[in-house]
């Protein structure tokens, strides 16, 4: 369900790294901060907690970045989306304070958020993860668009690769590198035949991720169920929110949203997990059988090096380009 409120836009400490910012006003070649319209409302169950939780979705101001505010202790508590508060990364992107509460499977949220284009907003909860939807992003970008959007009179930043950097190992790594257009490639390789190894490819400018990504959904094996919820997780998962893959095919009505929704998947993740960054990236992301974790340690990586990245005004005018999910090779 989805319900606009009118609340006043609430003000927050800059973080660190959005600091540098500039107000633009009067200028047209850069590109401006965004934040929501109006608050949004929607409640669902956490994957993984299996709790009902209700979630908001509220304006910030410019600078403020993407903060989750946890509303069911005894006083609000906020935790800004970073990598540098990223406590656990098993099968989802948890963050939280050092001791204190934390917000669970932030990561279609956040891909959903980059996905539009918002830089500053409030995400209200009331228990400790945000709710799974159907599973991906595209239920947060219908609930974006029912808020609304506006321009804030701050130059948009991004987080500008210089120089390569790779975590990981020849099975599993993450490499990022310089690249004129923010691109994600992605290859999988699961011991299934109903997902076996898959490649793809899209580059993020003009609503790729909106038409390419957003709609794939999170998938399990459903000999794995068992034992994933005796350890604690996936206790809200069932066929309305996950691909759940059998040995002879998928159990959801319907079947699979594209032929490879299962690498689109795992590439809105990387979406997501990358906006932890404090903003976009640019620059080229690919992630070989990689995962919450790897992507997590790429951006420890990255930002250990002052000389592998900078700060950057995104220019007004998008190059025009074929954005189109690709399959390769």
């Amino acid at each position: 369900m989805t319900t606009a409120l009118n609340d006043p836009r609430p003000k927050l400490d800059l973080p660190p790294a959005r600091a540098m910012a500039r107000r633009v006003t009067g200028r047209s070649d850069v590109m401006l901060q965004r934040t929501l319209k109006s608050p949004i409302r929607c409640a669902g169950i956490g994957l993984h907690s299996g709790a009902k939780v209700e979630m908001v979705l509220k304006p910030a101001e410019a600078d403020s970045g993407i903060v989750f505010r946890r509303t069911d202790g005894d006083r609000p508590v906020d935790i800004a989306a970073s990598w540098r508060n990223v406590v656990e990364t098993r099968l989802c992107t948890r963050i939280g304070l050092p001791g204190g509460p934390f917000v669970a499977t932030v990561e279609h949220l956040m891909a959903a958020l980059a996905g539009s284009e918002i830089d500053n907003a409030i995400v209200e909860l009331d228990g400790p993860e945000v709710p799974v939807m159907d599973g991906s992003s595209a239920p947060f970008m219908f609930l974006i668009e029912c808020a609304g959007v506006v321009e804030q009179p701050v130059a948009r930043r991004a987080m500008k690769i210089l120089k390569e950097v790779e975590v990981g190992t020849t099975d599993c790594f993450v490499r990022l590198a310089p690249a004129s257009v923010t691109t994600i490639s992605f290859d999988i390789d699961f011991d299934s035949p109903v997902i076996g190894h898959q490649k793809g490819e899209v580059r993020l400018a003009n609503g790729t991720f909106k038409s390419e990504i957003s709609r794939a959904r999170t998938f399990g094996f459903l000999h794995d169920f068992d034992k994933l919820r005796a350890a604690g997780l996936a206790r809200g998962g069932s066929l309305d929110n996950a691909v759940v893959v059998t040995a002879d095919g998928v159990m959801n009505e319907g079947g699979l949203r594209y032929d490879d929704e299962f690498v689109r998947h795992k590439m809105l993740d990387a979406v997501g997990d990358l906006y932890l960054a404090g903003g976009p990236l640019l620059g080229r992301f690919h992630g070989h059988r990689s995962g919450h974790h790897l992507h997590h340690a790429a951006l420890v990586q990255l930002f250990s090096d002052p000389a592998a990245w900078r700060w950057v005004d995104l220019p007004a005018v998008v190059p025009a380009i074929d954005g189109r999910f690709a399959a390769t090779a």
